[in-house]
């Protein structure tokens, strides 16, 4: 099934707007997955690193599982996930189609 998502476009005729819905091809919706997982992944390898420097500079003792946990509450904080590249996807098609 495409995503989708729907935006409001405004009418000269109405103060209310007009709900347009706008679907993601499957390349579309295939390549904002490609995206997001490449910067996820790029994220969390930041993460792994900051993580790193937090502990050695708090002088905690190091173990592996400790970076980890630190390191996934900040990709929790910092990553953006699917869902949120496939509604940019969306709205940039809206503006596109809208801008004519």
């Amino acid at each position: 099934m495409a995503f989708s998502k729907t935006f409001p476009k405004s009418s000269d005729k109405s103060v209310y707007p007009k709900w347009e819905e706008i679907y993601l091809s499957e390349e579309e919706e295939r390549n904002a997955e490609i995206e997001c997982r490449e910067r996820n992944i790029r994220i969390m390898q930041e993460c792994i690193d900051d993580a790193k420097g937090i502990v050695h500079e708090k002088r905690l003792l190091e173990n592996q599982n400790l970076i980890i946990d630190v390191a996934r509450s900040l990709f929790e904080k910092r990553a953006s996930h699917e869902i949120f590249h496939k509604e940019n996807r969306a709205k940039e098609k809206f503006d596109k189609e809208n801008k004519k």
